[in-house]
């Protein structure tokens, strides 16, 4: 591996890298898209770092593997898919102006990614270090989740680059989420002539609705969000199925235990109609003590940053689950995950990738 002694961090560098992946766009399932974004992510990492990164194949999509020599000892983690469809980036191009960069995937989380590829090209020795980008993080990484399960386990920290939370903080718990799809089974019949001979999924669907928003308890940090439903083939007949799709989040797990039974036990309301769930919660809550210790070293090395507990769930659930001390937030300041006004605050990249090189440092020594 080339020394990189006395490389500094550059702000167009940075960019010009981070524009290369946005402009790859990379819809999560999305096979061809994917395989180009990974193939991408490869040419940033071995520009940069030296060495070779490996494509590991799934169903989901390639996860991209680099290596520094060594016995792994920090995994560097993070995904390159994306929530945004192709023909975004022609709608919301990639631009740097009045400080922010915007388009589809700088904040989540093409941002962290860069700044931690350059934070770690300034180090002279990268023995240990160990980056793993998979594809399928926007859609629960049901293809990548043994493969960081078992990098995890290999190494003594896990540091994540997704965005920072609000104010530039890490973030050191998350809760545990997951989805659930509820089909409902009824019988259909002619609208207008026989109404009656049929057993209504949709009018089932919604009553089903109700119940199982009523199994949130956000005074414990528990949501359970009825998020997209479907019902019908046409409009003059009664609707012989319907689903709903449910957005679950819980702080413990005790709560997930009665969330998940609760979905296990729904009962239909209308004779002759069946329910059928799937899902689970998938992502185990991440606590913050397994952040304790790396959020210690940040302190030294940037102090002011703090760590807080934020709703939304990341590869980090899965490592800190585990018993690895898992830091996250760690990539991009600025906000908008997910939206349209997406956007990354430049001004930040420098120190952030630093102390990305900083804090590998620390765990290694």
């Amino acid at each position: 591996m080339d020394k990189r002694e006395g490389v500094g961090v550059s702000v167009d560098a940075m960019l010009e890298d981070l524009r290369v992946l946005v402009e790859t766009e990379s819809p999560s399932r999305d096979l061809a898209a994917l395989e180009g974004s990974a193939k991408a992510v490869a040419a940033v990492l071995e520009q940069r770092l030296g060495g070779r990164a490996k494509l590991v194949a799934s169903p989901a999509g390639p996860h991209v593997r680099w290596l520094g020599g060594g016995e792994p000892r920090v995994l560097v983690l993070g995904h390159h898919d994306t929530v945004f469809p192709i023909g975004t980036l022609e709608r919301r191009p990639f631009r740097v102006a009045d400080g922010r960069a915007t388009g589809p995937g700088v904040y989540d989380m093409l941002g962290g990614l860069v700044q931690a590829v350059h934070g770690l090209a300034t180090l002279d020795d990268l023995t240990g270090v160990e980056f793993l980008v998979t594809a399928d993080e926007e859609v629960g990484s049901r293809h990548s989740r043994a493969l960081i399960e078992e990098r995890a386990r290999a190494c003594v920290a896990v540091l994540v680059f997704e965005g920072a939370a609000e104010g530039g903080h890490l973030k050191v718990a998350r809760k545990g989420c997951g989805t659930f799809e509820v089909t409902v089974h009824g019988r259909a019949s002619h609208a207008g002539l026989a109404p009656e001979a049929g057993v209504n999924a949709l009018v089932e669907a919604a009553r089903q609705v109700l119940d199982i928003a009523a199994l949130s308890r956000p005074e414990v940090g528990t949501t359970v969000t009825p998020t997209v439903a479907a019902a019908g083939t046409t409009d003059n007949v009664v609707p012989a199925q319907a689903t709903v799709t449910v957005d679950v989040r819980v702080a413990d797990d005790t709560e997930r235990l009665r969330v998940e039974e609760a979905f296990a036990a729904l009962t239909p309301h209308l004779d002759g109609a069946r329910i059928e769930v799937s899902g689970s919660v998938n992502r185990p809550p991440m606590a913050p003590e397994m952040a304790e210790e790396l959020l210690a070293h940040v302190r030294k090395l940037l102090p002011g940053v703090e760590g807080v507990a934020v709703g939304g769930g990341s590869d980090g659930n899965f490592t800190a689950a585990l018993g690895v001390p898992t830091l996250d937030g760690l990539g991009a300041v600025g906000g908008g995950a997910h939206a349209d006004h997406e956007y990354l605050m430049v001004d930040s990249m420098v120190e952030r990738a630093q102390l990305a090189a900083g804090l590998v440092n620390a765990i290694r020594g």
